[in-house]
């Protein structure tokens, strides 16, 4: 035990010389073969990283090296944008058989809209250095799916020296769930309201419905203290109470940020979707695994899809290849999707379902957007991530071939232009015990 700790220690240690060490020197990498996924492919290409960001990319001979930078030989290597998860629990939870390490979701209530994954996220988990070595960048962090609100999740960024430098955007989007069918399946002493489609819907518009009512409080309290302010006559209109539960689903109503749809089977998502129209959410579907018969509506509505798992088993009534082959209809119908790894523990494999879908017909430059740039223009970060354009904050993967192949290992990772060091508690154990 006192080993583990010593090796825990020593990680903590170098992450923090790593952080000590931040760039003052620009950094070119040069002569790698960069995947800038918003203009193609630069082979023999120079990228400059300055101050954090993404100073110039470009051929060889084209792009001007500063003087004071530090030259990396990346020759032979591809270099790519860092990868976004669109959905993970990662630093929600550490060890699942350990209670005290699970911030997972609020177990007393199915309508929580006022919880904020940032509260709970674990900035020091063991997970997410695992997570970096094979080069994913960001992570929209989400609690878990069993509730039918379960609260906001969060955008982060997998390298700081705390949990506020992070956090990219606290709240994001609020996740709403309707899977009927894991209701049904509950055991008799967790059944809990709703048990139905029926239930789920009612729920959701009560919540709805009370928030408009809270906002209309409040706009008239407001209306009357200004009149008030002109003419002392007027009585005083009691001040409303203040309800975080319903103060939290106002800027969703206002279609400020997005609502993450999630729902399985084509009737869930027609009912969700009647009453995301009922109270103009803007929406974006997660999950969608049996609902190919709903694509093209889907697709008419221009909705943003998160897609995963795609490796799960289809239903008896459904072709062998239906859940594989999503990806790769999505794509045919010109929908914007992004892949998730729906995991903490193993997000590292996030890359591997792109590639598994391109092996099912997602075109290549596709599937490799729908791990940067399409996430980003979805969560409205495309000005900061997703690409290598200048400008964008320098979040670049540096590795020994296609980000999308299992046999290929990352070799470098920068993270605000922070060159991050590719260890973790496994490197550390199997180098320990390897003596």
């Amino acid at each position: 035990m006192g080993r583990v700790l010593l090796l825990h220690g020593l990680i903590v240690l170098c992450a923090a010389v790593a952080h000590a060490q931040s760039p003052s020197a620009p950094i070119a990498l040069r002569g790698g073969k960069l995947l800038t996924v918003s203009h193609g492919v630069i082979d023999n290409g120079v990228l400059v990283i300055d101050n954090g960001k993404i100073a110039a990319v470009g051929r060889s001979g084209e792009v001007a090296i500063p003087k004071a930078a530090r030259v990396i030989d990346v020759k032979g290597m591809t270099v790519y944008p860092g990868l976004i998860d669109s959905h993970t629990n990662l630093g929600l939870t550490e060890i699942t058989q350990v209670a005290m390490t699970n911030d997972l979701v609020e177990p007393s209530d199915e309508i929580t809209p006022h919880m904020h994954v940032y509260d709970a996220f674990h900035a020091e988990s063991e997970l997410i250095p695992v997570t970096r070595m094979n080069g994913i960048t960001n992570a929209i962090v989400a609690p878990a799916e069993t509730n039918t609100l379960p609260g906001q999740s969060s955008l982060v960024q997998l390298d700081g020296r705390s949990r506020d430098q992070m956090l990219l955007v606290r709240d994001l989007a609020l996740m709403m769930n309707f899977t009927g069918a894991q209701r049904r399946n509950e055991t008799w002493d967790s059944r809990k309201f709703p048990q139905t489609r029926m239930g789920l819907a009612a729920q959701l518009r009560q919540a709805f419905l009370d928030a408009q009512d809270y906002a209309h409080r409040w706009e008239e309290y407001e209306k009357r203290k200004a009149a008030k302010e002109k003419d002392p006559s007027l009585k005083d209109k009691e001040r409303p109470k203040r309800d975080l539960k319903l103060e939290a689903l106002l800027p969703y109503l206002e279609g400020k940020k997005p609502v993450v749809l999630a729902a399985e089977e084509a009737s869930d998502v027609e009912v969700a979707l009647s009453l995301a129209r009922e109270f103009n959410l803007r929406v974006v579907l997660n999950h969608i695994t049996h609902s190919q018969t709903l694509l093209d509506k889907i697709a008419e509505a221009k909705l943003p899809v998160i897609v995963g798992p795609i490796y799960r088993t289809p239903k008896d009534n459904e072709r062998y290849d239906v859940v594989y082959r999503l990806p790769a209809e999505l794509a045919r119908r010109g929908i914007k999707f992004a892949f998730a790894s729906y995991d903490a523990h193993d997000v590292r494999n996030l890359p591997y379902a792109a590639g598994y879908a391109v092996a099912w017909g997602v075109p290549y430059d596709e599937a490799l957007k729908a791990l940067t740039l399409n996430p980003a223009e979805i969560w409205g970060v495309a000005a900061q991530l997703g690409s290598l354009d200048v400008g964008k904050t320098a979040n670049v993967v540096v590795a020994d071939g296609d980000p999308l192949d299992v046999r290929t290992d990352v070799k470098r990772v920068f993270i605000a232009g922070r060159e991050v060091p590719l260890t973790s508690r496994q490197t550390a154990l199997r180098d320990a015990y390897m003596k």
